[in-house]
Protein backbone atom coordinates (compact mmCIF):
# COMPACT_ATOMS: atom_id res chain seq x y z
CA UNK A 1 0.00 0.00 0.00
CA UNK A 2 1.27 3.47 -0.92
CA UNK A 3 2.18 5.64 2.05
CA UNK A 4 0.04 8.72 2.55
CA UNK A 5 3.14 10.86 3.10
CA UNK A 6 6.76 10.31 2.10
CA UNK A 7 9.40 12.88 2.98
CA UNK A 8 12.79 12.30 1.39
CA UNK A 9 15.98 14.30 1.96
CA UNK A 10 14.18 17.33 3.39
CA UNK A 11 16.38 20.31 4.31
CA UNK A 12 15.27 23.77 5.44
CA UNK A 13 17.40 26.91 5.50
CA UNK A 14 16.72 30.30 7.04
CA UNK A 15 18.95 32.76 5.24
CA UNK A 16 22.18 31.83 3.54
CA UNK A 17 23.80 29.87 6.36
CA UNK A 18 21.24 28.95 9.04
CA UNK A 19 20.12 25.37 8.46
CA UNK A 20 17.12 24.32 10.56
CA UNK A 21 16.56 20.84 9.05
CA UNK A 22 19.14 18.56 7.45
CA UNK A 23 18.36 15.60 5.18
CA UNK A 24 15.25 14.35 7.01
CA UNK A 25 13.36 11.34 5.61
CA UNK A 26 10.31 9.52 6.98
CA UNK A 27 6.95 8.17 5.86
CA UNK A 28 3.40 7.94 7.23
CA UNK A 29 1.08 5.08 6.35
CA UNK A 30 -2.70 5.16 6.00
CA UNK A 31 -4.34 5.67 9.38
CA UNK A 32 -0.99 5.85 11.16
CA UNK A 33 0.22 8.42 13.68
CA UNK A 34 3.91 9.30 13.44
CA UNK A 35 5.47 11.54 16.06
CA UNK A 36 8.44 13.87 15.75
CA UNK A 37 9.95 14.48 19.17
CA UNK A 38 12.76 16.76 20.20
CA UNK A 39 13.71 19.75 22.31
CA UNK A 40 13.00 23.34 21.33
CA UNK A 41 15.00 24.24 18.24
CA UNK A 42 15.31 20.65 17.03
CA UNK A 43 13.63 21.50 13.71
CA UNK A 44 10.23 19.92 14.33
CA UNK A 45 8.06 22.88 13.39
CA UNK A 46 10.23 23.65 10.37
CA UNK A 47 9.56 20.13 9.07
CA UNK A 48 5.82 20.57 9.55
CA UNK A 49 5.75 23.95 7.81
CA UNK A 50 7.80 22.57 4.93
CA UNK A 51 5.41 19.63 4.48
CA UNK A 52 2.48 22.07 4.60
CA UNK A 53 4.12 24.25 1.95
CA UNK A 54 4.44 27.28 4.21
CA UNK A 55 8.22 27.65 3.91
CA UNK A 56 10.64 26.73 1.10
CA UNK A 57 12.61 23.50 1.43
CA UNK A 58 14.98 21.25 -0.44
CA UNK A 59 13.98 17.61 -0.93
CA UNK A 60 10.86 15.73 -1.93
CA UNK A 61 7.41 15.63 -0.33
CA UNK A 62 5.07 13.01 -1.78
CA UNK A 63 1.37 12.63 -0.99
CA UNK A 64 -0.20 9.33 -1.99
CA UNK A 65 2.49 8.82 -4.60
CA UNK A 66 2.20 12.30 -6.12
CA UNK A 67 5.06 14.78 -5.77
CA UNK A 68 3.70 17.95 -4.13
CA UNK A 69 7.09 19.52 -3.39
CA UNK A 70 6.51 22.54 -5.62
CA UNK A 71 2.88 23.17 -4.68
CA UNK A 72 1.82 26.25 -2.69
CA UNK A 73 0.12 25.70 0.66
CA UNK A 74 -3.43 26.32 -0.59
CA UNK A 75 -3.11 23.57 -3.20
CA UNK A 76 -1.76 21.18 -0.57
CA UNK A 77 -4.82 21.94 1.58
CA UNK A 78 -7.03 21.11 -1.40
CA UNK A 79 -5.21 17.77 -1.65
CA UNK A 80 -5.82 17.04 2.02
CA UNK A 81 -2.72 18.32 3.84
CA UNK A 82 -3.87 20.38 6.83
CA UNK A 83 -1.57 22.05 9.37
CA UNK A 84 -2.68 22.89 12.93
CA UNK A 85 0.01 25.32 14.08
CA UNK A 86 1.73 25.69 17.40
CA UNK A 87 -0.03 28.31 19.54
CA UNK A 88 -3.49 27.54 18.07
CA UNK A 89 -3.83 30.83 16.13
CA UNK A 90 -7.59 30.90 16.33
CA UNK A 91 -9.43 34.14 15.53
CA UNK A 92 -10.35 35.36 18.99
CA UNK A 93 -12.98 37.96 18.07
CA UNK A 94 -14.92 35.44 15.97
CA UNK A 95 -17.22 32.83 17.45
CA UNK A 96 -16.37 29.15 17.72
CA UNK A 97 -18.76 28.43 14.87
CA UNK A 98 -17.24 31.12 12.66
CA UNK A 99 -13.75 29.76 13.28
CA UNK A 100 -14.95 26.33 12.15
CA UNK A 101 -16.53 27.81 9.03
CA UNK A 102 -13.14 29.31 8.18
CA UNK A 103 -11.59 25.86 8.39
CA UNK A 104 -14.10 24.48 5.90
CA UNK A 105 -14.19 27.47 3.58
CA UNK A 106 -13.48 25.36 0.49
CA UNK A 107 -16.39 22.97 1.13
CA UNK A 108 -19.88 23.31 -0.30
CA UNK A 109 -22.62 24.41 2.08
CA UNK A 110 -24.08 20.94 2.78
CA UNK A 111 -20.63 19.36 3.24
CA UNK A 112 -19.55 22.16 5.55
CA UNK A 113 -22.69 21.75 7.67
CA UNK A 114 -22.20 17.98 7.91
CA UNK A 115 -18.54 18.40 8.79
CA UNK A 116 -19.33 20.95 11.49
CA UNK A 117 -21.82 18.58 13.08
CA UNK A 118 -19.13 15.91 13.18
CA UNK A 119 -16.58 18.25 14.76
CA UNK A 120 -19.01 19.53 17.39
CA UNK A 121 -19.99 15.95 18.25
CA UNK A 122 -16.31 15.13 18.70
CA UNK A 123 -15.67 18.16 20.91
CA UNK A 124 -18.75 18.67 23.14
CA UNK A 125 -16.83 21.19 25.28
CA UNK A 126 -16.80 23.69 22.43
CA UNK A 127 -20.18 22.61 21.04
CA UNK A 128 -21.77 24.05 24.17
CA UNK A 129 -20.07 27.38 23.40
CA UNK A 130 -20.43 27.44 19.63
CA UNK A 131 -21.80 30.99 19.55
CA UNK A 132 -19.32 32.38 22.07
CA UNK A 133 -16.25 34.41 21.07
CA UNK A 134 -13.24 32.13 20.76
CA UNK A 135 -11.07 34.28 23.07
CA UNK A 136 -13.38 33.38 25.95
CA UNK A 137 -12.54 29.66 25.72
CA UNK A 138 -10.06 28.02 28.07
CA UNK A 139 -6.66 27.00 26.75
CA UNK A 140 -7.75 23.40 26.33
CA UNK A 141 -10.95 24.43 24.57
CA UNK A 142 -9.00 26.70 22.24
CA UNK A 143 -6.76 23.77 21.34
CA UNK A 144 -9.84 21.64 20.63
CA UNK A 145 -11.15 24.43 18.42
CA UNK A 146 -7.85 24.62 16.54
CA UNK A 147 -7.92 20.86 15.90
CA UNK A 148 -11.59 21.01 14.98
CA UNK A 149 -10.92 23.83 12.53
CA UNK A 150 -8.26 21.63 10.90
CA UNK A 151 -10.69 18.71 10.68
CA UNK A 152 -13.23 20.93 8.93
CA UNK A 153 -11.04 20.82 5.80
CA UNK A 154 -11.56 17.04 5.47
CA UNK A 155 -7.84 16.28 5.72
CA UNK A 156 -6.16 13.10 4.59
CA UNK A 157 -3.03 14.13 6.48
CA UNK A 158 -3.25 16.19 9.67
CA UNK A 159 -0.10 17.97 10.86
CA UNK A 160 -0.41 18.71 14.59
CA UNK A 161 2.25 21.04 16.00
CA UNK A 162 2.66 20.95 19.81
CA UNK A 163 -1.00 20.42 20.81
CA UNK A 164 -0.04 20.20 24.50
CA UNK A 165 1.87 23.50 24.53
CA UNK A 166 0.92 25.69 27.48
CA UNK A 167 -1.79 23.36 28.78
CA UNK A 168 -2.20 22.02 32.30
CA UNK A 169 -1.77 18.21 32.59
CA UNK A 170 -5.51 17.57 32.90
CA UNK A 171 -6.21 19.53 29.72
CA UNK A 172 -3.38 17.76 27.91
CA UNK A 173 -5.02 14.42 28.72
CA UNK A 174 -8.39 15.71 27.52
CA UNK A 175 -6.97 16.89 24.20
CA UNK A 176 -5.11 13.62 23.66
CA UNK A 177 -8.27 11.65 24.53
CA UNK A 178 -10.04 13.45 21.67
CA UNK A 179 -7.16 12.71 19.32
CA UNK A 180 -7.47 9.06 20.31
CA UNK A 181 -11.15 9.17 19.39
CA UNK A 182 -10.26 10.63 16.00
CA UNK A 183 -7.87 7.71 15.45
CA UNK A 184 -10.53 5.15 16.29
CA UNK A 185 -13.24 6.70 14.16
CA UNK A 186 -11.31 7.45 10.96
CA UNK A 187 -8.38 6.37 8.80
CA UNK A 188 -6.83 9.83 9.05
CA UNK A 189 -3.03 9.91 8.99
CA UNK A 190 -1.36 12.23 11.51
CA UNK A 191 2.10 13.71 11.99
CA UNK A 192 2.40 14.86 15.58
CA UNK A 193 5.09 17.21 16.87
CA UNK A 194 5.52 17.03 20.63
CA UNK A 195 7.90 17.22 23.56
CA UNK A 196 5.73 15.17 25.92
CA UNK A 197 6.87 11.61 25.22
CA UNK A 198 4.60 9.83 27.70
CA UNK A 199 1.40 11.31 26.24
CA UNK A 200 2.61 10.92 22.69
CA UNK A 201 3.25 7.18 22.87
CA UNK A 202 -0.34 6.62 24.02
CA UNK A 203 -1.47 7.91 20.63
CA UNK A 204 1.20 7.26 18.03
CA UNK A 205 2.50 4.18 16.21
CA UNK A 206 6.11 5.25 15.83
CA UNK A 207 8.45 8.00 16.99
CA UNK A 208 11.28 9.81 15.24
CA UNK A 209 13.64 11.64 17.59
CA UNK A 210 15.20 14.89 16.36
CA UNK A 211 18.24 16.82 17.46
CA UNK A 212 19.75 19.87 15.73
CA UNK A 213 17.59 19.42 12.65
CA UNK A 214 18.36 15.74 12.07
CA UNK A 215 16.61 12.46 12.88
CA UNK A 216 18.85 10.75 15.42
CA UNK A 217 16.66 7.81 16.38
CA UNK A 218 13.50 5.87 15.53
CA UNK A 219 11.41 3.49 17.64
CA UNK A 220 7.94 2.00 17.52
CA UNK A 221 5.61 3.30 20.21
CA UNK A 222 4.88 -0.16 21.61
CA UNK A 223 8.50 -0.63 22.71
CA UNK A 224 8.44 2.76 24.45
CA UNK A 225 5.51 1.82 26.66
CA UNK A 226 7.95 -0.03 28.89
CA UNK A 227 9.12 2.54 31.50
CA UNK A 228 12.76 1.45 31.36
CA UNK A 229 12.82 1.61 27.54
CA UNK A 230 11.11 5.00 27.61
CA UNK A 231 13.66 6.39 30.04
CA UNK A 232 16.50 4.98 27.95
CA UNK A 233 15.10 6.74 24.88
CA UNK A 234 14.81 10.02 26.79
CA UNK A 235 18.39 9.75 28.00
CA UNK A 236 19.69 8.86 24.54
CA UNK A 237 17.72 11.26 22.39
CA UNK A 238 15.93 13.98 24.34
CA UNK A 239 17.96 14.79 27.45
CA UNK A 240 16.94 15.58 30.98
CA UNK A 241 14.46 18.33 30.06
CA UNK A 242 12.05 15.91 28.35
CA UNK A 243 8.76 14.95 29.98
CA UNK A 244 8.92 11.26 30.88
CA UNK A 245 5.53 10.73 32.48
Amino acid sequence: MTDVLTVNGLSVFYGARAQAVEDVSFSVGQGRVVALLGANGAGKSSIMKAVAGLIPAVGTVTLRGADISGMPARKRVARGVVYVPEGRQIVGHMTVRENLVLGGYQLTGPRRKSRMEMVLDLFPEIAEKADRSAWRLSGGEQQMLAIGRGLMAEPRLLLLDEPSLGLAPLLVRRVFDRLGAIRQESDLSIVLVEQNLAMTIRLCDEVHFLRSGRIVGHQDAESLRDPAARQAAIDAYLGASATAA
